[in-house]
């Protein structure tokens, strides 16, 4: 464990505030990309939809499971994009509380693992129970 406020602990910190920030941003971008290749595709293929607004039309099947979305990506198909890219953007703030995780493990901080752990498994339980 290291003793907090010396200055090889505050590198330290500063270091993982910095890979943090990193991977928050490159997830967004990651995302960000992603949806805008996704709809840039979809617009290219279907220039002129045709939308019913009087009738609510959810997601097609194959674009609510993992399986579909990797399917419909393969294939080059924009909304299998735009599913993709808001994926990587959910997945960003998971990524980021389980570095979390990892980094206080390595500083030895406990209090801060087992808080980081809890938020982790709301987090995952809010993401595949249905309940959220």
């Amino acid at each position: 464990m290291h003793t907090p406020g010396t200055p090889h602990t505050q590198q330290m910190d500063k270091r993982v505030d910095e890979l943090m920030g990193d991977l928050l941003r490159t997830g967004v971008l990651i995302a960000a990309a992603t949806v805008a290749i996704g709809g840039a595709v979809f617009l290219i293929r279907h220039p002129f939809p045709v939308t019913n607004y009087h009738v609510f039309q959810g997601e097609p099947a194959e674009l609510r499971t993992l399986k579909g979305i990797f399917g419909e990506v393969l294939h080059g198909r924009g909304r299998g994009l735009i599913q993709l890219g808001l994926l990587i953007l959910i997945a960003t703030p998971v990524a980021r509380v389980t570095f979390s995780v990892f980094a206080f493990l390595y500083e030895g901080d406990w209090t801060y693992v087992a808080v980081s752990l809890l938020v982790l498994a709301l987090l995952l339980w809010s993401l595949f129970s249905g309940h959220a």
